[in-house]
């Protein structure tokens, strides 16, 4: 009589049974890691994508923005340019209407500080400074120093004016009085704040618009 043992063949049905469905398990473990970890990667690649596209928009942006400030930058040099074209040239506009009318007003202004008895007989400017030589006769050093004084307040000459050098001369004839020959050095400033000095009464007569008084040389 042949006997069977079935109680072992069902142990070995059982466990490998069992390790079938331990093979499952873990395959399918795997399977879900997988899936998991397609999709994260692929959300990180979603999101890494679209910042690379906002980033390569930014950059577009920053580009186009950056060519246009060059432009506006280029258009304010060119204007800056002009301006400084333009300030130059009613610079030298004005130096030259000043260089035409200083002549007037100093030669006035001279004019109308001299005094009585007192005449001039050379006037000179230095082109290089600008300084002013006067060079006259008068019946007194009251006078000079009259006309001096005239020169300083009329606003038109720096102070204070520099008397460089005055001599008594003894004329000819014994009743003809001393005459005082003087030299003064000034400096012509323009039009100042102060307004023009009323011409004094008597006052002499400027170089070249009349002659000294008789018996004067």
């Amino acid at each position: 009589m042949i006997r069977i043992n079935l109680l072992a063949v069902e142990r070995e049905a059982k466990k490998k049974t069992a390790t079938f469905q331990a093979g499952q398990k873990v395959t399918l473990a795997c399977g879900l890691i997988l899936i998991l970890t397609a999709g994260v990667v692929g959300w990180r690649y979603l999101l890494i994508s679209r910042e690379s596209t906002r980033l390569d928009t930014d950059i577009a942006n920053a580009q186009a923005e950056s060519t246009r400030l060059h432009a506006i930058i280029q258009q304010v040099q060119t204007f800056e340019q002009q301006k400084a074209q333009l300030q130059q040239r009613v610079v030298l506009i004005e130096q030259l209407r000043k260089s035409q009318t200083g002549p007037v007003h100093m030669l006035d202004q001279v004019s109308r500080s001299l005094p009585a008895m007192l005449w001039l007989s050379e006037l000179k400017q230095n082109p290089t400074d600008g300084t002013i030589t006067i060079e006259g006769k008068s019946t007194s050093q009251t006078g000079v120093s009259d006309f001096v004084g005239n020169l300083e307040g009329s606003g038109y000459f720096k102070k204070s004016i520099e008397i460089v050098s005055t001599q008594t001369e003894a004329q000819a004839t014994n009743n003809s009085p001393e005459v005082v020959r003087f030299l003064l050095k000034a400096e012509f400033t323009g039009p100042g704040e102060a307004p023009p000095l009323p011409a004094p009464a008597g006052r002499g007569v400027p170089a070249g618009r009349g002659a000294p008084p008789a018996g004067r040389k």
